[in-house]
């Protein structure tokens, strides 16, 4: 990073903006709004293809950055990756896509990217030229590759339920590994593109600035967008300077712990996977009374909180590292375990208050005046 970096990252920025307010008139004038169901909290005509904006921008400016170290090859690859994840998405916004149809889609995009290279290179750090640390793992990073894109993709959307919630969150994940990458020495200007998608992203959240409410969503299409992205640039670097899967798992534990609750929580029912519900840990926080600010107001902290024990697992060695990734796994487990029991006690509070209120009816007794026996309450009641 240097002062040249500056003119692309606030050119993101501007792209940014200028391109969502051209796609939110366009959206306005042809009636393109988002569709409503169970799991929404919004009510009224919002449009949701404003992830195509920084979508735009951050390519512009990759192409750009990427132009300076020409690599014909990865390039190759990336163009139908990033193709397939925008048309799947806005493909998506229009008219909803089965589950099926959507991973045939984010399958192939994973693996044109793994075919470029973006695939994981480090298990565990135990020396500064460490990497394929264990017998076979050449041949498993394939799968925990593929698993990693295709699952960071689906959970930066899952997230995508509060205003400013998955950008936001994402900017901050984006600048902790800008910053670890700038710290290790990253090739081929891994650390701009970091803090260019960062850029592109706060230019549709202070256009899109939910006061009194949201003017744009990001929709499927920038949420799919954004999580690839991140799961691709987390990847990023070459074998002397990446992440291990530990690490970079670490940074992105608010939509990992989220996904993964969701998809036990439908297998348990037996719904399909991508069945939508209010039970997302940002359903749980409205239910325990925060508002869309000071839910974004929570995460984003626990999101800082995460990406400086990350940096700090980075910057030391040996024990020191192990200490600090294991306190940003315990701050996180700890942070969702206590808003999954704080929400269901609150729901049983709410039901038992609702049953008290209603009250059963004792059968024989008129409205009027007659002795209805003593008080019963819905103890004991199903």
């Amino acid at each position: 990073m240097n002062i040249g970096s500056i003119p692309v990252i606030s050119g993101s920025f501007v792209l940014s903006l200028v391109m969502v307010a051209v796609i939110r008139g366009i959206s306005r004038r042809m009636g393109w709004f988002d569709h409503i169901n169970e799991r929404k909290i919004h009510s009224g005509d919002i449009p949701r293809l404003g992830g195509l904006g920084f979508a735009i921008s951050f390519l512009v400016f990759a192409v750009i950055i990427k132009s300076r170290s020409p690599s014909p090859l990865r390039l190759l690859f990336l163009a139908p990756a990033f193709a397939l994840i925008l048309i799947s998405g806005v493909r998506d916004d229009f008219k909803p896509m089965s589950s099926h149809f959507k991973m045939i889609f984010h399958i192939s995009a994973a693996l044109c990217a793994m075919a470029a290279g973006y695939m994981f290179k480090k298990v565990f750090y135990h020396g500064p030229a460490d990497f394929l640390n264990f017998p076979g793992w050449s041949l498993l990073r394939y799968p925990i590759s593929l698993l990693w894109i295709v699952g960071m993709t689906n959970a930066v959307n899952f997230i995508d339920g509060v205003d400013g919630l998955a950008g936001g969150v994402s900017v901050l994940a984006l600048l902790s590994l800008g910053g670890i990458f700038s710290f290790l020495g990253a090739p081929d200007g891994t650390p701009l593109l970091c803090f260019c998608l960062a850029s592109a992203i706060l230019g549709f959240l202070v256009l899109n600035a939910p006061i009194p409410k949201a003017k744009i969503f990001m929709g499927d299409g920038g949420a799919y967008f954004l999580g690839f992205t991140l799961a691709l640039l987390s990847v990023s670097g070459d074998n002397t300077a990446t992440l291990p899967v530990p690490y970079v798992a670490a940074i992105l534990l608010i939509p990992i712990l989220d996904t993964t609750a969701a998809v036990w929580r439908r297998l348990r029912d037996h719904r399909p996977i991508d069945s939508p519900d209010r039970a997302h840990t940002h359903h749980k926080l409205m239910t325990l009374g925060l508002s869309s600010r000071g839910i974004d107001a929570l995460l984003y902290c626990l999101q800082i909180g995460l990406g400086l024990l990350v940096f700090a697992a980075v910057k030391n060695g040996g024990r020191l590292s192990v200490l600090f990734l294991f306190l940003a796994y315990a701050a996180a487990l700890c942070f969702f375990t206590a808003v999954h029991f704080l929400n269901r006690r609150q729901q049983k509070n709410i039901q038992k208050n609702i049953m008290e209120e209603s009250g059963p009816k004792v059968p024989g007794t008129s409205p009027a005046g007659r002795d209805q026996g003593p008080d019963h309450d819905s103890a004991g009641t199903t």
